[in-house]
């Protein structure tokens, strides 16, 4: 691949092909969700450091992809947003460049964070009485460093490369953020090579990650169903549904979009599993926990409770 230096100064995100009464609808309905996402994620990072029962390894992980997931949907939806309400739908090319690499950066960390969840499940099942050993708060810290770095580290040089291509076909990108298959579409340069990695490092990621993931529900479910009550299988099912089922959301998506040999050859079938994996997973993450864990449902009613009382007494 040549060295070239971009001959664009700014691009295009065209978005969706809608009509402008149609654009402030959606922007009235993106607006909705992304302030849900926010406060739901928040709520879930709050209540977890205001709760002592909730200071474990499986929180600390649940407390991190919430954090992770707030980041996440706002590299994209400000910038949608913002692009609706106005009418300008032009982005820098340093502001692409970075949003492509946050962007993937994030996404990188969030399997590798679900993977050390499926671990720490695991453990806490298949070996209980060695779990505080094997998930200590040291354990847990340096676990999670490794998944932020490892992220930050894997990101950078592809991105590097697309940011050195020369960019002389157009300036519209054919979607609503800068993703690296429009990107490497509008380049007049040989992109083989940054295909290539794209590819490798897309497998070695997603699918690496649901490979553990899958061999540690195998040694999680073999062991479940050797519990022999009832009631100790449905809530060690219970507790690992949750994160199983993110995973299969995250995975199928993700696969989908950039488990390919060129994307470049499935650009129009894009832009609605991104809107899934960049809007609606970051909303849906908290609920599911949520609703499928009795201890934060236990934990919310007993906030709210505690919350109408004090209001009651003012």
């Amino acid at each position: 691949m040549e060295n070239h230096t971009s001959t664009v100064e700014e691009f295009i995100l065209l978005g969706f092909p809608i009509r402008q009464e149609t654009e402030i609808l959606l922007s009235v309905v993106l607006l909705c969700l992304y302030l849900l996402t926010l406060f739901s994620n928040m709520v879930i990072l709050c209540i977890v450091y205001a709760d002592g029962r909730l200071h474990t390894p499986m929180y600390f992980f649940l407390c991190n992809l919430s954090a992770l997931d707030l980041f996440f949907t706002s590299v994209t939806l400000p910038k949608m947003l913002q692009n609706l309400l106005s009418g300008d739908k032009s982005i820098s090319f340093a502001g692409c460049m970075a949003q492509s690499y946050f962007y993937f950066f994030l996404g990188t960390v969030e399997f590798f964070l679900l993977t050390s969840m499926s671990y720490d499940r695991y453990a806490a099942i298949c070996s209980p009485l060695h779990y505080p050993i094997l998930m200590s708060s040291r354990v847990c810290a340096q676990m999670m460093m490794a998944c932020w770095l490892g992220g930050l580290l894997s990101i950078l040089f592809p991105t590097i490369m697309i940011s050195r291509l020369s960019y002389c076909r157009s300036n519209v990108i054919d979607h609503f953020f800068c993703d690296s298959g429009p990107l490497l579409e509008l380049s007049c340069t040989d992109t083989h090579l940054v295909e290539l990695i794209d590819f490798m490092l897309s497998s070695l990621v997603i699918l690496g990650s649901l490979t553990l993931t899958m061999i540690s529900y195998v040694f999680i479910i073999s062991t479940i169903l050797r519990i022999p009550t009832n009631t100790g299988r449905n809530k060690a099912f219970s507790t690992c549904a949750s994160h199983l089922t993110l995973v299969l959301m995250s995975c199928s998506i993700s696969i989908f979009m950039y488990v390919t040999p060129s994307q470049k050859s499935t650009l129009e079938m894009h832009k609605i599993p991104a809107v899934l994996s960049s809007i609606v997973n970051p909303l849906l993450n908290p609920f599911i926990y949520t609703l499928r864990n009795d201890i934060v449902k236990k934990v919310l009613r007993e906030t709210f409770s505690h919350s109408k009382m004090l209001q009651r007494e003012m």
